[in-house]
């Protein structure tokens, strides 16, 4: 319980474990900010777009569908705008970018919140690993293609997490992504969360403005329904650990928003837990892999 205790004392920052997002962005005045985010309609992701709106930005709330982002926007009592952006779709996500250009929408921070995790058999999206294509690939589209859309001093925020500990040994299997080599739902998992933080990573070194930043978050381990393909038994050892080791949605919501707004932050290519910077594993520092996973995900999306 010690050790606990030591690792929940809040950071340099002021802010650490059990800091949720009001209280990262308490005193935010927020508007006229206009910001993006996917997967709004559970989890975080809802109170991102709550705590947002709140605080006065405009957001763009995405999710599957539009009427699952019209929801959550009703739900979160937010004057946000719903739009459909269905990562694993590359048409829904084309269209959700051709919508923001003809509306020549700036954004000030693109938050990439959405994600699925540990899909217990292989399924793939378009011949790859679904929860590789998901959680990478379809950011991957959405932002590179909304780069001329961000303003001189946007941010893009990507939700990382330090289950990229766990990817394959090699990283990112450049060898394997339809996962027909060889799956495993967490290493899989892994992978696509390095891939995350191996994207925000070489986008800060791409980014076509000097004061934009792009950088990745580890949010916490969350009582949230990403969880719902686990074993029973796993979801139900999670239950009674939870009050001990896992995160509120307002706790885990908390690092995001940070990074997002928070006026006094200026790094770049970072990682973050617990709303302080952070060291990722060797390989979430691995340059020359990032640059071939981003090589790779270039052909990918050119082919869809």
């Amino acid at each position: 319980m010690a050790l606990l205790s030591r690792f929940k004392r809040p950071g340099p920052n002021g802010f650490g474990y059990a800091s949720t997002a009001e209280e990262v962005t308490r005193g935010l005045d927020l508007h006229p900010k206009t910001i993006l985010l996917t997967g709004c309609a559970s989890g975080i992701g809802f109170e991102t777009l709550r705590v947002l709106a709140r605080r006065g930005a405009h957001v763009i709330a995405t999710a599957r569908t539009l009427e699952k982002a019209r929801v959550a926007c009703t739900d979160a009592g937010a004057a946000a705008t719903p739009l459909a952006c269905d990562l694993s779709e590359p048409s829904s996500v084309r269209a959700c970018v051709a919508k923001l250009k003809a509306d020549d929408t700036r954004l000030d921070a693109i938050i990439c919140n959405a994600g699925i995790m540990a899909l217990p058999r292989l399924t793939q999206l378009h011949g790859h690993e679904a929860q590789f294509f998901t959680n990478h690939i379809g950011h991957f589209l959405l932002v590179t293609e909304l780069l001329g859309q961000l303003t001189p001093e946007g941010r893009v925020v990507v939700v990382s997490s330090d289950a990229h500990r766990g990817a394959p040994r090699e990283g990112i299997s450049l060898d394997n992504l339809s996962g027909e080599r060889g799956y495993k739902p967490w290493a899989a998992y892994g992978q696509s969360k390095l891939a995350n933080l191996l994207f925000a990573r070489e986008l800060s070194r791409r980014l076509p403005n000097p004061s934009q930043t792009a950088n990745a978050v580890h949010p916490g381990f969350i009582t949230t329904n990403l969880f719902r393909n686990m074993p029973g038994v796993a979801q139900a050892g999670l239950r009674v650990l939870a009050p001990l080791i896992m995160k509120t949605p307002a706790q885990g919501a908390a690092t995001q928003c940070y990074v997002a707004t928070h006026p006094a932050l200026a790094v770049n290519g970072e990682y973050f837990s617990n709303c302080n910077l952070a060291r990722s594993s060797r390989r979430g520092r691995d340059r020359q892999l990032a640059l071939r996973l981003w090589e790779a995900s270039e052909r990918i999306v050119r082919d869809l």
